[in-house]
């Protein structure tokens, strides 16, 4: 798994290794801070997620008498590590997982991926089609519930999300399953519509749901700083308690996930680095730093 990880995140880790390098001339004093700080905002790293991990080195520094390269890096990997270190919300079986996101992020992709995952690991799984807004959505999620060998609920285009879901949660508590992925609507053209929608699947799964209760956000890596606006929207929304972050085997903006952990404190909880139904994985703040740092 960390292999996978480590190759997938080749294009990130190779973009900041250069520019990192040609940085260390002498002395960390102003002008390297400066520069320092070029380089991890030209790594997609936000303004202040970057004025966090160097304020964090600057004082380690200083305590630690810092003068060479070795012993700078294992600074800025604490400071890194430090950032995408947050609590997660508390966890537990039964569980429903509400995933959202804009349409072409990979939330059909992920929501296969996720539920091969946990059937992997013995858990009983019903995916529910709750986006009935896109012809292929449900069919999409079929093909991935075949794969997985995962239950799934799906109504045809056009029918109400609301009722799909409150049937699916329904069936879910019947057969006694351990989690239950829900797909919803990803389209932003029409935002009001998306918000009524989105708070009315919020509050049947509140009303009829009682075991643990998730919602995560699924983000392309590759659109960098685009995420972050995704997240905002989403957030006000519904709230969001976990991000699901694809695609970083395809970009160099990895630095993104630094910005989303800083803006919002939302944990990351898997990253996509592949195609396959195995390519997603749980989100480890220290393998992540280690993959694009070493």
């Amino acid at each position: 798994m960390l292999s996978k990880i480590f190759a997938g995140l080749k294009k990130t880790k190779d973009a900041i290794k250069t520019k990192l390098a040609s940085i260390f001339v002498g002395e960390l004093d102003s002008d390297f801070y400066d520069n320092l700080e070029s380089v991890l905002i030209s790594s997609d790293i936000s303004f202040v997620a970057c004025e966090n991990i160097i304020d964090s080195i600057k004082k380690q520094a200083k305590k630690s008498k810092v003068k060479t390269e070795k012993e700078f890096k294992v600074l800025l990997k604490n400071a890194m590590v430090e950032i995408l270190t947050t609590d997660k919300k508390a966890d537990g079986y039964p569980k429903v997982i509400t995933i959202v996101g804009v349409n072409g992020v990979g939330k059909t992709t992920a929501i296969g991926k996720l539920a091969y995952n946990y059937k992997k690991n013995d858990k009983k799984v019903l995916i529910v089609a709750g986006d009935t807004f896109r012809a292929a959505a449900s069919e999409q999620l079929n093909e991935w519930a075949i794969a997985s060998k995962t239950r799934i609920v799906k109504y045809g285009e056009g029918a109400d999300p609301g009722a799909v879901v409150f049937d699916g949660i329904k069936s879910a508590i019947a057969q006694k399953d351990d989690v239950v992925l829900i797909d919803t609507a990803g389209r932003l053209q029409n935002k009001t519509n998306l918000m009524e929608e989105l708070r009315k699947i919020n509050k049947i799964v509140e009303r009829e749901w009682q075991g643990f209760k998730e919602n995560y956000i699924v983000l392309d890596a590759t659109t960098g700083q685009n995420a972050i606006s995704q997240v905002e929207i989403f957030n006000d929304i519904i709230g969001i308690d976990g991000i699901i972050l694809t695609k970083l085997d395809g970009t160099a903006k990895g630095g993104v996930v630094f910005s989303i952990v800083a803006e919002y404190n939302i944990p990351i909880i898997y990253i996509g680095v592949g195609e396959k139904i195995d390519d997603l994985h749980l989100f480890d703040a220290k393998s992540f730093v280690d993959s694009i740092l070493d």
